[in-house]
């Protein structure tokens, strides 16, 4: 396994891969991996084969960050997160550092970004502003860098994940996405870096969000006929109050292709929240 730091050295390796049709499997990441990247990892390997590349880019992008939010303490431990992917065959880790990927940015000298302006208005992008800004401009940087056949992100980020896909299609990258299905703790909660956060009983209150998720999906299944919004954001307002650290930012219901939101939920609608559990913003979604 390689670890680059360049995008030079990258470059060289996907033009090199490029010229001999090798295919190349992209993970994108900030690092401090566990289960859930993992698995987008396999699911790299799984559709390129055993003859293509896989590169695990470890990178925690400052332009996705607010300016009070947590990017100082994001947790960060590239020696660990090389171990896990040598041992899951990774063939190259692709960590650069802010001034390879925003040359010029620290001296104000950096100026340009991608932006997709339907489906990042709201939730994540309506309760962090610029966040999908970041997003977009960094997942197009390591697009082109890289040079992936395809890319494989996970469903927890599913707003993230229809941005990016529609980013693919309206830019024309010659490239496939892929989602991968959430990866959860025994008790539900959905694996995530900023669980390390979550000290003493607070790791337990987590578990508000999936249950949550739960109480919501029992009443639109066993109601006969759609159910309002309204009524199901009172429902989940209820759940939270369950967890005494627990605070609601948003809770939205929408239709999955379009994220159109919806004023009446049936099966089929998919839901997302985001809550902040003590001072930890933790994210979920589901489908009803």
């Amino acid at each position: 396994m390689r670890i680059v730091t360049s995008v030079a050295a990258m470059l060289r390796l996907a033009r090199r891969w490029r010229r001999h049709g090798t295919r190349v499997g992209l993970v994108p990441t900030m690092g401090y991996l566990h289960e859930g990247h993992l698995s987008l990892v396999r699911a790299a390997r799984k559709r390129v084969g055993g003859t293509g590349r896989v590169v695990v880019s470890i990178y925690v992008n400052p332009t996705q960050f607010g300016p009070r939010e947590d990017l100082a303490r994001y947790p960060r431990d590239l020696k660990r997160d090389v171990r896990l992917c040598r041992a899951e065959g990774v063939d190259v880790v692709f960590a650069p550092d802010d001034a390879e990927m925003y040359p010029g940015k620290a001296a104000g000298n950096y100026s340009t970004y991608v932006v997709e302006e339907k489906l990042s208005q709201g939730m994540e992008g309506a309760s962090r502003p610029g966040h999908f800004r970041g997003v977009t401009t960094v997942v197009a940087k390591l697009f082109n860098i890289v040079q992936p056949d395809v890319a494989v992100f996970g469903a927890k980020d599913f707003q993230q994940a229809a941005v990016i896909k529609r980013m693919v299609r309206d830019l024309n990258f010659p490239l496939k996405t892929l989602v991968a299905p959430i990866v959860r703790e025994l008790d539900g909660v959905a694996m995530s870096s900023r669980n390390k956060y979550l000290s003493g009983d607070l790791r337990q209150q987590a578990t508000v969000l999936q249950r949550s998720i739960q109480a919501v999906r029992r009443a639109v299944t066993t109601a006969k006929q759609p159910a309002p919004a309204v009524q199901l954001r009172s429902l989940v307002g209820k759940v939270i109050q369950t967890a005494p650290d627990a605070r609601l930012d948003y809770v939205e219901f929408f239709e999955p292709e379009t994220l159109s939101p919806v004023a009446k939920v049936s099966p089929g609608t998919h839901m997302a929240l985001a809550v902040f559990v003590g001072g930890t913003r933790l994210i979920d979604n589901g489908r009803l």
